[in-house]
């Protein structure tokens, strides 16, 4: 006779239930355990690994405010280039130029002549007034009385130091006295400026001129 013949239906129901419990829980246990050992181990690995987070990227300065911003130039504009248009065909008469003349020979200009060379000569001139080498204080006393008149010319020759070296009667006033009168007192009483010469130095010189015998009334 089998064992199982003898068992209760009872306790054999009660029996499947309690194994179907028993494997119920133990197939939760090996879940639930199995599940933490893999949160463990992936904890343990993520504990391991210090990941750094990337800092935040900067943000750019601002820009700075424009400085008397000019407004944009206007724009340029280009003209077109003209088109040239085509030219008409003149046919113009073309005349005969007649041959250039010959050159001419021009002979070249002389030379200018040197500058001339500065005249420096100067004529004596008298000193003083002529007119009082002879005055009616020196009027010959017989001619005086005679009362004889007359005009004598002469002409006297100076040296470079203006002095009178002679003397000539050129035209007679017709009385002897009143002519040597006349010679006499212009060697007395006359002196010269001394000419000069193309170079400069004295020179003396003659001189001619006349006087009047005349009585004062």
């Amino acid at each position: 006779m089998a064992y199982g013949d003898n068992v209760d239906p009872k306790s054999r129901v009660v029996s499947i239930v309690l194994v179907g419990f028993l494997t119920a829980v133990m197939g939760y246990g090996l879940v639930n355990g199995l599940n933490i050992s893999i949160v463990k181990t992936i904890a343990e690995k993520l504990d391991v690994v210090d990941v750094e987070e990337p800092p935040p990227p900067e943000e750019p300065p601002p820009p700075p405010p424009p400085d008397n911003v000019l407004p944009p130039p206007p724009p340029v504009v280009i003209p077109r280039p003209p088109v040239a248009l085509p030219s008409p065909n003149v046919v113009q008469a073309v005349r005969e130029v007649p041959p250039p003349p010959p050159p001419q020979y021009i002979p070249p200009a002389p030379p200018a002549p040197p500058p001339p060379t500065p005249d420096l000569s100067a004529a004596g001139t008298p000193r003083g007034n002529p007119g009082r080498w002879a005055t009616n204080d020196d009027y010959p006393a017989r001619a005086m009385r005679e009362e004889r008149e007359g005009t004598t010319g002469f002409r006297v020759t100076y040296g470079t130091d203006g002095r009178i070296t002679s003397c000539e009667v050129t035209a007679s006033s017709g009385h002897a006295d009143l002519d040597a009168e006349t010679c006499k007192l212009i060697q007395r009483r006359g002196r010269f400026n001394p000419g000069k010469d193309r170079a400069g130095n004295p020179t003396g010189g003659t001189y001619s001129n006349r006087i009047r015998w005349q009585i004062p009334r």
